[in-house]
């Protein structure tokens, strides 16, 4: 008779959902427990979260919120009054793109950050400065909505 475990992904720690376990055909009553399963169930579901393997226990962690991808860009404009209309100089934008180790990534935000026209929601740079200016992504969606109106 096969024995119920739980699967998680072996990077993510993430549950992945349920399998059978087969017993061991040379030792009665010991199942065969495939890596990165357990046979502690996870609990009850909940709403807006994932459950993650950690230290012989599943954990309950809230799903991290996406930016909008319907969001229209802004315009260079935009964004920088944007930034200044919440308290933010346009300096410490400056900085946190000085802050990025020296390569193509930092040249790359140089060169968005200056000479970009738009500036699209989902873009990584926004996500690098907005976490740089200690921004939760609710925070950026809501800066970004109020400067669509400048």
């Amino acid at each position: 008779m096969p024995l119920t475990v739980y699967n998680y992904h072996p990077s993510t720690l993430e549950y992945t959902g349920s399998s059978q376990a087969d017993e061991s055909p040379l030792e009665p009553g010991v199942y065969l427990i495939p890596a990165y399963a357990t046979e502690t169930a996870p609990p009850e579901f909940i709403p807006g979260h994932i459950f993650k393997w950690a230290g012989g226990e599943w954990v309950a962690e809230a799903i991290p919120s996406q930016p909008s991808i319907h969001m229209p860009a802004l315009s260079a404009r935009q964004i920088r009054l944007g930034l200044v209309s919440n308290g933010f100089a346009l300096a410490q934008v400056t900085a946190a793109i000085g802050a990025v180790p020296e390569g193509v990534e930092k040249e790359t935000a140089q060169i968005e950050w200056e000479y970009a026209t738009t500036f699209d929601r989902t873009h990584p740079l926004i996500a690098m400065v907005g976490a740089a200016l200690g921004l939760s992504d609710e925070q950026i969606d809501a800066m970004w909505t109020a400067a669509l109106s400048l």
